[in-house]
Parts: C-alpha cells; sequence; structure tokens
C-alpha cells in the first residue's frame, strides 16, 4: 500500500473573475448608508458582485430603481480611478481613485436649507 500525498483543492477560478467590495469598502459605504437612512432619505440597499465590476445601489422604496450606484471597476484603476457615483438617469456624478472622497458627493447633494 502506497501513500499519496493529499491533494489540495482547486483555487476556484470563480473568486479571481468576481469584482466585490472589501471589508473597509463595505464599512465605508454601509457608515454612509446608516446616516442616510436615520434622516429617512434611503430606505433599501442591494449588491451585485459581477465579473466586471461590483455594484451598491441605494433605494427610496424596495420596489424602485436605485437612486444611486456606487461602482467599484478595478479596470480603471489606472486611468479615471475605480469608484464612481452614478445617478438614476446613468449619468456618473463622480468618480476618483478614493472611496471616500467620491462618497462626498452623496453628502453634498443631501444637504439642504431648512425653511
Amino acid at each position: 500500500m502506497s501513500v499519496n500525498p493529499p491533494t489540495p483543492f482547486p483555487i476556484s477560478e470563480r473568486l479571481s473573475e468576481q469584482v466585490s467590495f472589501d471589508r473597509h469598502e463595505l464599512s465605508t459605504i454601509l457608515t454612509l448608508y446608516g446616516r442616510m437612512v436615520a434622516m429617512g432619505e434611503w430606505r433599501d440597499y442591494g449588491i451585485a458582485s459581477l465579473r466586471d465590476l461590483a455594484v451598491f445601489s441605494v433605494f427610496r422604496r424596495t420596489a424602485e430603481h436605485p437612486l444611486y450606484r456606487i461602482e467599484k471597476r478595478p479596470k480603471l484603476r489606472a486611468r479615471q480611478g475605480m469608484y464612481a457615483v452614478v445617478g438614476m438617469d446613468g449619468q456618473i456624478l463622480r468618480r476618483g481613485h478614493d472611496l471616500a472622497a467620491v462618497l462626498k458627493v452623496l453628502e453634498k447633494r443631501l444637504i439642504r436649507p431648512i425653511d
């Protein structure tokens, strides 16, 4: 009887194919999300991890189109920056290399004067 070394599990190719937010990025996004929920502006969110991008969508109500999409596209890292905030109409509101700086556009849009 011969003893064979254990066969290692194959590293899944799916892990390298999918783009997702890491823990630090999600923490930054969920901090902003929590503040906006407390203000009554946002009520629901959805996360999608796709082959080319990861998307965090923000909804006012569950059955609507997203108000904003926070996207991560690693292929744009060297050019315009891999983070972007996209409005409901598909317009890119801000793009950059730093997630916290990109998310500031959402905070500025929600500051309103009090009558």
